[in-house]
Protein backbone atom coordinates (compact mmCIF):
# COMPACT_ATOMS: atom_id res chain seq x y z
CA UNK A 1 0.00 0.00 0.00
CA UNK A 2 2.68 2.38 0.81
CA UNK A 3 4.62 2.33 -1.89
CA UNK A 4 1.55 1.77 -4.43
CA UNK A 5 0.11 5.50 -2.92
CA UNK A 6 3.73 7.25 -3.85
CA UNK A 7 2.53 8.24 -7.56
CA UNK A 8 -0.21 10.19 -5.97
CA UNK A 9 0.06 12.96 -4.20
CA UNK A 10 0.94 12.68 -0.51
CA UNK A 11 -1.23 15.46 0.73
CA UNK A 12 -4.54 14.17 -0.47
CA UNK A 13 -3.23 10.57 0.38
CA UNK A 14 -2.80 11.86 4.25
CA UNK A 15 -5.89 13.90 3.80
CA UNK A 16 -8.08 10.99 3.02
CA UNK A 17 -6.62 8.25 4.75
CA UNK A 18 -8.83 6.20 7.51
CA UNK A 19 -11.86 8.80 6.73
CA UNK A 20 -14.91 8.35 6.06
CA UNK A 21 -16.34 9.76 2.85
CA UNK A 22 -19.55 9.85 1.17
CA UNK A 23 -20.02 9.33 -2.42
CA UNK A 24 -22.92 10.69 -3.87
CA UNK A 25 -23.88 9.12 -6.86
CA UNK A 26 -22.61 5.88 -8.45
CA UNK A 27 -22.94 6.51 -11.99
CA UNK A 28 -19.26 6.17 -13.88
CA UNK A 29 -17.39 9.29 -11.84
CA UNK A 30 -19.38 8.33 -8.32
CA UNK A 31 -18.03 4.44 -8.83
CA UNK A 32 -15.01 5.78 -9.80
CA UNK A 33 -14.47 8.29 -7.03
CA UNK A 34 -15.35 5.62 -4.14
CA UNK A 35 -12.74 2.88 -6.03
CA UNK A 36 -9.72 5.75 -5.61
CA UNK A 37 -10.85 6.43 -2.01
CA UNK A 38 -10.24 2.93 -1.20
CA UNK A 39 -6.88 2.59 -2.99
CA UNK A 40 -6.38 5.97 -0.65
CA UNK A 41 -7.13 4.14 2.18
CA UNK A 42 -10.65 5.66 3.03
CA UNK A 43 -13.58 3.94 4.43
CA UNK A 44 -16.58 4.82 1.77
CA UNK A 45 -20.42 4.82 1.87
CA UNK A 46 -21.47 4.98 -1.68
CA UNK A 47 -25.11 6.88 -2.21
CA UNK A 48 -26.82 6.74 -4.81
CA UNK A 49 -30.92 7.36 -4.84
CA UNK A 50 -31.66 5.06 -7.16
CA UNK A 51 -32.26 1.27 -6.31
CA UNK A 52 -29.99 -1.52 -6.80
CA UNK A 53 -31.28 -3.02 -9.37
CA UNK A 54 -31.71 0.75 -10.71
CA UNK A 55 -27.26 0.44 -10.73
CA UNK A 56 -25.34 -0.19 -13.52
CA UNK A 57 -23.00 -3.11 -12.79
CA UNK A 58 -20.76 -2.17 -9.32
CA UNK A 59 -17.00 -2.96 -9.58
CA UNK A 60 -15.85 -6.33 -7.64
CA UNK A 61 -13.83 -3.20 -5.68
CA UNK A 62 -16.56 -1.79 -4.10
CA UNK A 63 -18.27 -4.87 -3.18
CA UNK A 64 -15.79 -5.29 0.56
CA UNK A 65 -16.36 -4.36 4.08
CA UNK A 66 -14.56 -0.80 3.49
CA UNK A 67 -17.30 0.45 1.01
CA UNK A 68 -21.07 0.47 2.31
CA UNK A 69 -23.67 0.73 -0.51
CA UNK A 70 -26.30 2.71 0.27
CA UNK A 71 -28.74 2.63 -2.32
CA UNK A 72 -32.49 3.74 -2.57
CA UNK A 73 -32.65 4.87 0.73
CA UNK A 74 -32.35 8.58 2.63
CA UNK A 75 -29.02 10.40 2.60
CA UNK A 76 -29.40 12.78 5.72
CA UNK A 77 -28.77 9.58 8.19
CA UNK A 78 -25.01 9.51 6.28
CA UNK A 79 -24.29 12.69 6.74
CA UNK A 80 -23.60 12.71 10.29
CA UNK A 81 -21.02 9.63 10.17
CA UNK A 82 -18.71 11.60 7.07
CA UNK A 83 -15.62 13.42 7.26
CA UNK A 84 -16.17 15.15 3.96
CA UNK A 85 -18.28 14.05 0.73
CA UNK A 86 -17.33 13.88 -2.56
CA UNK A 87 -20.47 14.61 -5.62
CA UNK A 88 -20.84 13.41 -8.40
CA UNK A 89 -21.43 16.48 -11.30
CA UNK A 90 -25.11 15.19 -11.29
CA UNK A 91 -26.17 16.66 -8.42
CA UNK A 92 -26.11 19.98 -8.17
CA UNK A 93 -24.79 22.03 -5.15
CA UNK A 94 -28.51 22.99 -4.28
CA UNK A 95 -29.80 20.01 -3.26
CA UNK A 96 -31.76 20.33 -0.09
CA UNK A 97 -28.99 17.29 1.71
CA UNK A 98 -26.05 18.82 0.05
CA UNK A 99 -26.66 22.86 1.70
CA UNK A 100 -27.34 20.80 4.70
CA UNK A 101 -24.41 19.24 5.06
CA UNK A 102 -22.13 22.23 4.17
CA UNK A 103 -24.09 24.15 6.58
CA UNK A 104 -22.68 21.51 9.27
CA UNK A 105 -19.31 22.32 8.59
CA UNK A 106 -18.85 19.28 5.99
CA UNK A 107 -16.15 19.92 2.96
CA UNK A 108 -18.28 19.04 -0.14
CA UNK A 109 -15.67 18.51 -3.27
CA UNK A 110 -16.65 17.38 -6.72
CA UNK A 111 -14.97 13.95 -8.02
CA UNK A 112 -12.86 16.44 -10.75
CA UNK A 113 -11.22 18.18 -8.02
CA UNK A 114 -11.16 15.35 -5.88
CA UNK A 115 -9.03 13.12 -8.29
CA UNK A 116 -6.94 16.20 -9.62
CA UNK A 117 -5.74 17.29 -5.70
CA UNK A 118 -4.82 13.33 -6.08
CA UNK A 119 -2.85 13.38 -9.18
CA UNK A 120 1.40 14.25 -9.47
CA UNK A 121 0.80 13.92 -13.31
CA UNK A 122 0.04 17.46 -15.34
CA UNK A 123 -2.96 17.98 -16.78
CA UNK A 124 -4.65 19.53 -19.56
CA UNK A 125 -7.99 21.36 -19.02
CA UNK A 126 -10.59 22.07 -21.92
CA UNK A 127 -14.05 23.47 -21.43
CA UNK A 128 -16.33 25.65 -23.48
CA UNK A 129 -20.33 25.23 -24.78
CA UNK A 130 -19.16 23.06 -27.60
CA UNK A 131 -16.17 21.45 -29.47
CA UNK A 132 -14.75 20.06 -26.02
CA UNK A 133 -14.84 15.93 -27.01
CA UNK A 134 -13.05 16.81 -29.92
CA UNK A 135 -10.63 19.15 -28.99
CA UNK A 136 -9.67 16.70 -26.00
CA UNK A 137 -9.48 13.65 -28.17
CA UNK A 138 -7.60 15.19 -31.02
CA UNK A 139 -4.80 16.44 -28.46
CA UNK A 140 -5.13 13.18 -27.02
CA UNK A 141 -3.59 12.25 -30.47
CA UNK A 142 -1.04 15.08 -30.70
CA UNK A 143 0.37 13.94 -27.61
CA UNK A 144 0.19 10.11 -28.59
CA UNK A 145 2.15 10.94 -31.21
CA UNK A 146 4.54 12.39 -28.84
CA UNK A 147 5.52 9.75 -27.45
CA UNK A 148 3.42 10.49 -23.79
CA UNK A 149 1.13 8.19 -22.11
CA UNK A 150 -2.38 10.12 -22.27
CA UNK A 151 -5.17 9.70 -20.51
CA UNK A 152 -8.32 11.43 -22.49
CA UNK A 153 -10.67 12.24 -19.38
CA UNK A 154 -13.00 13.96 -17.87
CA UNK A 155 -16.53 14.96 -18.89
CA UNK A 156 -16.14 12.70 -21.88
CA UNK A 157 -17.16 9.79 -20.18
CA UNK A 158 -13.96 8.67 -18.54
CA UNK A 159 -13.76 9.60 -15.38
CA UNK A 160 -10.95 11.61 -13.53
CA UNK A 161 -10.79 9.57 -10.58
CA UNK A 162 -10.31 6.43 -13.03
CA UNK A 163 -7.78 7.84 -14.64
CA UNK A 164 -5.48 8.65 -11.77
CA UNK A 165 -6.03 5.38 -10.09
CA UNK A 166 -4.43 3.78 -13.24
CA UNK A 167 -1.99 6.46 -14.22
CA UNK A 168 1.85 6.36 -13.75
CA UNK A 169 3.66 9.31 -12.63
CA UNK A 170 4.90 10.58 -15.90
CA UNK A 171 1.73 10.63 -17.53
CA UNK A 172 -0.60 13.03 -19.23
CA UNK A 173 -4.04 13.94 -18.34
CA UNK A 174 -6.22 15.86 -20.86
CA UNK A 175 -9.50 16.08 -19.23
CA UNK A 176 -12.85 17.98 -20.44
CA UNK A 177 -14.15 19.71 -17.84
CA UNK A 178 -18.66 20.69 -18.39
CA UNK A 179 -20.14 23.26 -16.20
CA UNK A 180 -22.06 20.88 -13.80
CA UNK A 181 -18.18 20.00 -13.10
CA UNK A 182 -17.12 23.53 -12.50
CA UNK A 183 -19.39 24.45 -9.38
CA UNK A 184 -17.06 22.25 -7.13
CA UNK A 185 -13.27 23.22 -8.43
CA UNK A 186 -12.02 25.35 -5.25
CA UNK A 187 -8.22 23.45 -5.72
CA UNK A 188 -8.58 22.49 -9.14
CA UNK A 189 -5.35 23.40 -10.60
CA UNK A 190 -4.87 22.66 -14.41
CA UNK A 191 -0.92 23.47 -15.99
CA UNK A 192 -3.24 24.51 -19.45
CA UNK A 193 -6.74 25.43 -19.32
CA UNK A 194 -8.61 26.18 -23.09
CA UNK A 195 -11.70 28.00 -23.52
CA UNK A 196 -13.57 27.31 -26.77
CA UNK A 197 -16.03 29.04 -26.73
CA UNK A 198 -19.64 30.26 -24.70
CA UNK A 199 -23.33 29.82 -25.94
CA UNK A 200 -26.17 29.43 -24.02
CA UNK A 201 -26.76 25.68 -22.25
CA UNK A 202 -27.77 24.10 -18.90
CA UNK A 203 -29.76 26.82 -17.91
CA UNK A 204 -32.32 24.73 -16.55
CA UNK A 205 -29.77 24.42 -13.61
CA UNK A 206 -27.59 27.34 -13.89
CA UNK A 207 -30.24 30.15 -13.98
CA UNK A 208 -28.96 32.39 -16.27
CA UNK A 209 -26.35 33.19 -18.55
CA UNK A 210 -24.42 35.11 -16.37
CA UNK A 211 -24.14 32.21 -13.95
CA UNK A 212 -23.14 30.21 -16.67
CA UNK A 213 -20.17 32.23 -18.07
CA UNK A 214 -19.17 32.75 -14.17
CA UNK A 215 -19.05 29.03 -13.88
CA UNK A 216 -16.97 28.53 -16.87
CA UNK A 217 -14.58 30.92 -15.62
CA UNK A 218 -13.60 29.15 -12.65
CA UNK A 219 -11.64 26.80 -14.79
CA UNK A 220 -8.64 29.46 -14.44
CA UNK A 221 -9.04 30.71 -11.11
CA UNK A 222 -6.45 29.01 -9.95
CA UNK A 223 -3.84 29.37 -12.54
CA UNK A 224 -0.90 31.62 -12.40
CA UNK A 225 2.27 32.92 -14.23
CA UNK A 226 3.64 29.45 -14.42
CA UNK A 227 0.71 27.94 -16.42
CA UNK A 228 -1.12 28.55 -19.68
CA UNK A 229 -4.06 29.96 -20.78
CA UNK A 230 -5.68 29.12 -24.07
CA UNK A 231 -8.54 31.57 -25.62
CA UNK A 232 -10.78 31.66 -28.89
CA UNK A 233 -10.02 35.38 -29.74
CA UNK A 234 -12.97 35.49 -32.23
CA UNK A 235 -15.72 34.80 -29.33
CA UNK A 236 -16.50 37.90 -27.56
CA UNK A 237 -17.45 36.77 -24.54
CA UNK A 238 -13.97 34.64 -24.35
CA UNK A 239 -12.41 37.34 -24.90
CA UNK A 240 -13.88 39.21 -22.14
CA UNK A 241 -12.32 36.76 -19.65
CA UNK A 242 -8.54 37.80 -20.24
CA UNK A 243 -8.47 40.35 -18.22
CA UNK A 244 -9.23 38.19 -15.21
CA UNK A 245 -6.67 35.33 -16.06
CA UNK A 246 -3.18 35.59 -14.32
CA UNK A 247 -1.94 32.82 -16.19
CA UNK A 248 -0.03 32.85 -19.65
CA UNK A 249 -2.61 34.21 -22.32
CA UNK A 250 -2.44 32.04 -25.41
CA UNK A 251 -5.10 32.65 -28.21
CA UNK A 252 -6.83 30.93 -31.25
CA UNK A 253 -8.41 32.39 -34.34
CA UNK A 254 -9.67 30.94 -37.33
CA UNK A 255 -10.93 34.96 -38.85
CA UNK A 256 -7.77 37.50 -37.77
CA UNK A 257 -4.08 37.32 -36.59
CA UNK A 258 -2.93 36.55 -33.10
CA UNK A 259 -0.14 37.84 -31.02
CA UNK A 260 0.79 34.19 -29.50
CA UNK A 261 -0.68 31.08 -30.12
CA UNK A 262 -2.74 29.50 -33.30
CA UNK A 263 -4.52 30.93 -36.41
CA UNK A 264 -5.84 30.17 -40.02
CA UNK A 265 -3.27 32.33 -42.42
CA UNK A 266 -3.44 31.57 -46.03
CA UNK A 267 -5.42 28.66 -46.07
CA UNK A 268 -2.68 26.89 -43.47
CA UNK A 269 -3.13 26.42 -39.50
CA UNK A 270 -0.13 28.43 -38.27
CA UNK A 271 1.75 28.78 -34.80
CA UNK A 272 2.69 32.40 -33.85
CA UNK A 273 5.62 33.09 -30.68
CA UNK A 274 7.23 36.14 -30.22
CA UNK A 275 6.31 37.78 -33.38
CA UNK A 276 7.09 34.93 -35.47
CA UNK A 277 4.62 32.53 -37.45
CA UNK A 278 5.49 28.94 -38.57
CA UNK A 279 3.55 26.79 -40.79
CA UNK A 280 1.86 23.29 -39.29
CA UNK A 281 -0.63 22.64 -42.24
CA UNK A 282 -2.99 23.22 -44.34
CA UNK A 283 -6.26 23.70 -43.08
CA UNK A 284 -7.99 21.28 -45.92
CA UNK A 285 -5.74 18.25 -44.56
CA UNK A 286 -7.85 17.74 -41.48
CA UNK A 287 -10.09 14.96 -42.01
CA UNK A 288 -12.81 16.83 -39.56
CA UNK A 289 -15.46 18.67 -41.50
CA UNK A 290 -16.62 22.26 -40.65
CA UNK A 291 -15.50 25.59 -39.34
CA UNK A 292 -16.69 24.28 -35.81
CA UNK A 293 -13.77 21.71 -36.17
CA UNK A 294 -10.89 24.04 -37.55
CA UNK A 295 -11.57 25.98 -34.31
CA UNK A 296 -11.22 22.88 -32.57
CA UNK A 297 -7.94 22.20 -34.11
CA UNK A 298 -6.74 25.49 -33.65
CA UNK A 299 -7.00 25.21 -30.18
CA UNK A 300 -5.41 21.86 -29.74
CA UNK A 301 -2.69 23.38 -31.72
CA UNK A 302 -1.89 26.35 -29.75
CA UNK A 303 -2.08 24.18 -26.21
CA UNK A 304 0.22 21.48 -27.73
CA UNK A 305 2.56 24.07 -28.46
CA UNK A 306 2.61 25.10 -25.35
CA UNK A 307 4.09 22.04 -24.12
CA UNK A 308 6.72 22.20 -27.30
CA UNK A 309 5.53 19.80 -29.18
CA UNK A 310 7.24 19.48 -32.16
CA UNK A 311 5.46 20.93 -35.48
CA UNK A 312 5.77 17.79 -37.23
CA UNK A 313 4.05 16.13 -34.65
CA UNK A 314 1.02 18.05 -34.82
CA UNK A 315 0.65 18.26 -38.29
CA UNK A 316 1.02 14.27 -38.59
CA UNK A 317 -1.91 13.84 -35.80
CA UNK A 318 -4.28 16.70 -37.80
CA UNK A 319 -3.70 14.92 -40.60
CA UNK A 320 -4.51 11.31 -38.92
CA UNK A 321 -6.97 12.06 -37.03
CA UNK A 322 -10.55 10.88 -38.00
CA UNK A 323 -12.99 12.59 -35.41
CA UNK A 324 -15.41 11.30 -32.47
CA UNK A 325 -18.31 8.84 -31.59
CA UNK A 326 -21.24 10.86 -31.79
CA UNK A 327 -19.98 13.78 -33.98
CA UNK A 328 -21.28 13.91 -37.07
CA UNK A 329 -20.26 10.64 -37.22
CA UNK A 330 -21.08 8.35 -40.58
CA UNK A 331 -23.16 5.54 -40.26
CA UNK A 332 -24.42 4.17 -43.59
CA UNK A 333 -25.59 5.17 -46.95
CA UNK A 334 -29.22 3.71 -48.05
CA UNK A 335 -30.29 4.01 -51.18
CA UNK A 336 -27.85 7.23 -52.08
CA UNK A 337 -28.77 8.69 -48.55
CA UNK A 338 -26.49 9.59 -46.18
CA UNK A 339 -26.84 8.84 -42.52
CA UNK A 340 -25.14 10.57 -39.80
CA UNK A 341 -25.36 10.49 -35.95
CA UNK A 342 -24.80 13.65 -34.49
CA UNK A 343 -26.06 12.78 -30.84
CA UNK A 344 -23.75 15.08 -29.00
CA UNK A 345 -25.37 17.85 -30.79
CA UNK A 346 -27.06 18.86 -27.51
CA UNK A 347 -27.63 22.43 -27.68
CA UNK A 348 -28.61 25.02 -30.43
CA UNK A 349 -25.42 25.69 -31.23
CA UNK A 350 -23.96 22.58 -31.60
CA UNK A 351 -26.57 21.35 -34.04
CA UNK A 352 -26.27 24.47 -35.91
CA UNK A 353 -22.55 23.82 -36.22
CA UNK A 354 -23.37 20.62 -37.96
CA UNK A 355 -26.13 21.73 -40.16
CA UNK A 356 -23.25 24.24 -41.47
CA UNK A 357 -21.54 21.14 -42.32
CA UNK A 358 -24.26 19.82 -44.83
CA UNK A 359 -23.62 20.32 -48.66
CA UNK A 360 -26.60 18.08 -49.85
CA UNK A 361 -30.28 18.39 -49.30
CA UNK A 362 -30.89 17.04 -45.64
CA UNK A 363 -33.25 15.97 -43.11
CA UNK A 364 -32.97 16.86 -39.88
CA UNK A 365 -34.34 14.92 -36.57
CA UNK A 366 -33.90 17.16 -33.68
CA UNK A 367 -35.62 17.19 -30.18
CA UNK A 368 -35.10 16.21 -26.34
CA UNK A 369 -34.59 17.20 -22.99
CA UNK A 370 -35.82 20.63 -22.25
CA UNK A 371 -32.47 22.85 -20.55
CA UNK A 372 -34.56 26.20 -21.19
CA UNK A 373 -32.64 27.98 -23.86
CA UNK A 374 -33.74 29.11 -27.09
CA UNK A 375 -34.32 27.60 -30.50
CA UNK A 376 -34.87 30.66 -32.71
CA UNK A 377 -31.26 30.93 -33.67
CA UNK A 378 -31.12 26.84 -34.89
CA UNK A 379 -34.25 27.89 -36.30
CA UNK A 380 -32.85 30.97 -38.47
CA UNK A 381 -29.97 29.01 -39.41
CA UNK A 382 -32.13 26.11 -40.45
CA UNK A 383 -33.64 28.49 -43.28
CA UNK A 384 -30.40 30.37 -43.89
CA UNK A 385 -28.58 27.06 -44.70
CA UNK A 386 -31.02 26.22 -47.14
CA UNK A 387 -29.96 22.36 -47.20
CA UNK A 388 -32.65 21.47 -44.39
CA UNK A 389 -35.57 20.53 -46.23
CA UNK A 390 -37.60 18.71 -43.82
CA UNK A 391 -37.60 18.65 -39.60
CA UNK A 392 -38.81 15.63 -37.62
CA UNK A 393 -39.06 16.20 -34.22
CA UNK A 394 -39.15 14.42 -31.12
CA UNK A 395 -39.07 14.42 -27.21
CA UNK A 396 -39.91 17.00 -24.82
CA UNK A 397 -39.20 20.11 -26.77
CA UNK A 398 -40.48 19.39 -29.99
CA UNK A 399 -43.44 22.09 -29.64
CA UNK A 400 -40.64 24.43 -29.08
CA UNK A 401 -38.65 23.84 -31.79
CA UNK A 402 -41.72 23.72 -34.42
CA UNK A 403 -42.88 27.07 -33.09
CA UNK A 404 -39.52 28.96 -33.74
CA UNK A 405 -39.57 27.22 -37.07
CA UNK A 406 -42.78 28.54 -37.80
CA UNK A 407 -41.60 31.86 -36.55
CA UNK A 408 -38.68 31.63 -38.98
CA UNK A 409 -40.79 30.75 -41.85
CA UNK A 410 -39.99 27.03 -42.26
CA UNK A 411 -43.32 24.63 -42.03
CA UNK A 412 -41.88 21.29 -43.54
CA UNK A 413 -42.61 19.67 -39.83
CA UNK A 414 -43.20 16.28 -38.74
CA UNK A 415 -43.80 14.92 -35.50
CA UNK A 416 -43.22 11.48 -33.93
CA UNK A 417 -42.93 9.84 -30.78
CA UNK A 418 -39.83 7.47 -30.42
CA UNK A 419 -36.28 7.88 -32.94
CA UNK A 420 -37.26 4.53 -34.41
CA UNK A 421 -40.10 6.45 -35.87
CA UNK A 422 -38.24 9.58 -36.80
CA UNK A 423 -35.38 7.60 -38.79
CA UNK A 424 -38.24 5.52 -40.71
CA UNK A 425 -39.87 8.73 -41.10
CA UNK A 426 -36.59 10.46 -41.92
CA UNK A 427 -36.80 7.98 -44.62
CA UNK A 428 -39.47 8.06 -46.35
CA UNK A 429 -38.37 12.04 -46.58
CA UNK A 430 -34.80 11.86 -47.69
CA UNK A 431 -33.78 11.60 -51.77
CA UNK A 432 -31.21 10.08 -52.92
CA UNK A 433 -27.86 12.25 -53.01
CA UNK A 434 -29.18 13.99 -49.90
CA UNK A 435 -28.59 13.38 -45.85
CA UNK A 436 -30.40 12.27 -42.94
CA UNK A 437 -29.04 14.05 -39.79
CA UNK A 438 -29.65 12.80 -35.92
CA UNK A 439 -28.50 16.49 -34.32
CA UNK A 440 -30.97 16.89 -31.56
CA UNK A 441 -29.72 20.66 -30.06
CA UNK A 442 -30.76 19.14 -26.62
CA UNK A 443 -29.95 16.53 -23.65
CA UNK A 444 -30.88 13.42 -23.87
CA UNK A 445 -32.31 12.88 -20.13
CA UNK A 446 -36.10 12.58 -21.38
CA UNK A 447 -35.83 9.47 -23.53
CA UNK A 448 -32.33 7.90 -22.46
CA UNK A 449 -29.36 7.68 -19.75
CA UNK A 450 -26.68 10.20 -22.19
CA UNK A 451 -26.37 10.92 -25.71
CA UNK A 452 -24.08 8.10 -26.19
CA UNK A 453 -27.02 5.83 -25.33
CA UNK A 454 -29.28 8.02 -27.81
CA UNK A 455 -26.16 7.89 -30.58
CA UNK A 456 -25.98 3.96 -30.02
CA UNK A 457 -29.77 3.44 -30.54
CA UNK A 458 -29.74 5.65 -33.65
CA UNK A 459 -27.20 3.75 -35.14
CA UNK A 460 -28.76 0.20 -34.07
CA UNK A 461 -32.10 1.42 -36.04
CA UNK A 462 -30.38 2.31 -38.85
CA UNK A 463 -28.22 -0.19 -39.16
CA UNK A 464 -31.16 -2.34 -39.13
CA UNK A 465 -32.83 -0.83 -41.79
CA UNK A 466 -33.26 -2.82 -45.04
CA UNK A 467 -32.57 -1.65 -48.22
CA UNK A 468 -35.52 -1.46 -50.05
CA UNK A 469 -38.25 0.56 -47.98
CA UNK A 470 -41.01 -1.64 -47.26
CA UNK A 471 -44.49 -0.66 -49.09
CA UNK A 472 -47.56 0.13 -46.77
Amino acid sequence: MENQTLKWNQEAVLQYRDKTVLVAGAARSGLAAAELLLALGARVLLYDEKKVDEIKAIPEALRNGHCELHFGEPVLPLISRCDRIILSPGIPLTAPWVAAARENGIPVVGELAFAASCAISPLIAITGTNGKTTTVSLLGEIFRQAGKIVFVTGNIGYPLSAAVLRAGRDDLFICEVSSFQLETVETFHPCVAVMLNITPDHLDRHGSMEAYIKLKQRIFENMDQSDFAVLNQDDPLVRDMAQNIRAQLNWFSRTQPVNRGAALREGWIEVIASGEAKRVCEAGELNIPGDHNLENALAAVAAANTQSVPLPVIAYALRQFKGVEHRIEYVRTINGVRYLNDSKGTNPDSTIKAIQTMKDPTVLIAGGYDKHVAFDSLAKSVVLSGRIKHAVLIGETAAQIEEALWRAGFADISHVGRLDEAVKTARGLAAPGGCVLFSPACASFDMFHDYEERGRLFKQIVEGLPEQEESI
